[in-house]
């Protein structure tokens, strides 16, 4: 195995306390999160109530309330957002945002488990890797601050890879979770919640109409580059780029599709390593 390597992403930290927390991120997030054990970390997306992204966000359980990480999107927007739906009857103390890392690595390292997060997705380390928050005033464990950083270049590849979604590329006014292989980060069993029906309707009639791809070409390409099929057909759009490679939206239709076209030149098309495929016939059930 190679030699372990690390890497950090800029997250916003948003705490909320008081007994109706969880109550409070159940019905404004995808997640389950109501009867969430102190100690669960959970994956979220918040939505517009048409089912628009907003952001992505681990909900961190505790005793006292939960710690909202916000690992793509507006953290600044997504508390306001929050705060004009917080009622005064609600027991909800929201906090400040405040700016942390979130910590991943690869390959062997002598891991502390106090310090780990494990959410269940995969944010680009593998579906079952742990996770751990730096928050601004401390310090790294010695174990992690010990293996070598990755460079933002390497962060980015990784991220195209693995079709993590982030703005204003992939997070938008224009897409929904399942379009973005974020299945994992809903639940269709818990009622109603900000976009609960837009998104049972999507799984109920296998409404998703495209989907993210990672892309490889020989020459750069540009966000918001228009895609072809090789008989001229509109495939689809790049939504994220670091030259020959990167992310985009594909038309349902084209799919299947192993190359597409832009401009003449010839694009290699595969799932995201973190893709999750869209439900479909499991709407409805909340």
């Amino acid at each position: 195995m190679s030699a372990a390597s690390r890497w950090g992403t800029p997250v916003s930290l948003i705490r909320l306390e008081g007994s109706d927390t969880r109550r409070f991120l159940h019905g404004q997030s995808s997640q389950a999160i109501e009867l969430a054990k102190p100690g669960d970390c959970l994956p979220t997306c918040l939505i517009s109530p048409t089912a628009r992204m907003r952001g992505l966000a681990l909900v961190c359980i505790d005793d006292a309330g939960a710690d909202l990480i916000v690992i793509a999107g507006n953290g600044e927007a997504i508390r306001a957002a929050l705060d004009r739906v917080l009622f005064p009857a609600d027991n909800v103390r929201l906090g400040a945002v405040q700016p942390a890392t979130l910590w991943q690595w690869q390959g062997e390292a002598q891991t502390e488990d106090s310090v780990l997060m494990r959410p269940g997705v995969d944010l680009g380390s593998g579906p079952n890797a742990a996770v751990v928050l730096q928050r601004s005033d401390e310090e790294l464990p010695p174990w992690l601050a010990d293996l070598p950083e990755w460079s933002g270049e390497q962060v980015e590849a990784n991220r195209l890879r693995h079709g993590l979604p982030t703005e204003p590329g992939e997070l938008n006014d224009d897409t929904n979770p399942f379009e973005l292989g974020l299945a994992q980060w809903v639940s269709l069993n818990k009622g109603c919640y900000v976009g609960q029906e837009t998104l049972a309707k999507l799984a109920t009639y296998d409404g998703v109409k495209q989907q993210l791809r990672y892309w490889e070409t020989s020459e750069a390409l540009e966000p918001g580059t228009t895609l072809s099929s090789a008989g001229g057909e509109r495939a689809g759009v790049v939504t994220s780029s670091q030259g020959g490679r990167g992310l985009a939206l594909i038309r349902r239709s084209q799919l299947e599709a192993s190359t597409l076209q832009a401009g003449g030149r010839e694009l290699t098309i595969s799932t995201p390593l973190a893709f999750i495929a869209p439900p479909t016939g499991a709407g409805g059930q909340g």
